[in-house]
């Protein structure tokens, strides 16, 4: 069974940080390319990050520059370094996972993340 389960969502204030962190338990982790998406009220998800392995990444460029994405293959772990956060930083943020080759996606449950003062 596929299992990804995101951690670290929470409250915080503008221009704090957060780390959000993605377990994925049931695949071949090496296999996937590893994502952050995320859901804001009345909004569509859309692509926060992705990382194919250590030295591919894509990020929105509405994140450039603040948050960080990043994988351990040897744990199957990915993580989400936000900082500077901004209050339309607030959503839902979803771990995804997509095989490299048949493109079969999973995902993860979701963790709230708001930015307020």
């Amino acid at each position: 069974q596929v299992q990804l389960v995101e951690s670290g969502g929470g409250l915080v204030q503008p221009g704090e940080s957060l780390r959000l962190s993605c377990a994925a338990s049931g695949i071949n982790f090496s296999l996937y390319i590893m994502g952050w998406y995320c859901q804001a009220p009345g909004k569509q998800r859309e692509l926060v990050a992705t990382i194919i392995n250590n030295s591919s990444t894509n990020y929105a460029d509405s994140v450039k520059g603040r948050f960080t994405i990043s994988r351990d293959n040897a744990k199957n772990t990915v993580t989400l370094q936000m900082n500077s956060l901004k209050p339309e930083d607030t959503a839902v943020y979803f771990c995804n996972a997509v095989h490299y080759l048949t493109r079969y996606a999973y995902w993860g449950q979701g963790t709230q993340v708001t930015v307020s003062s």
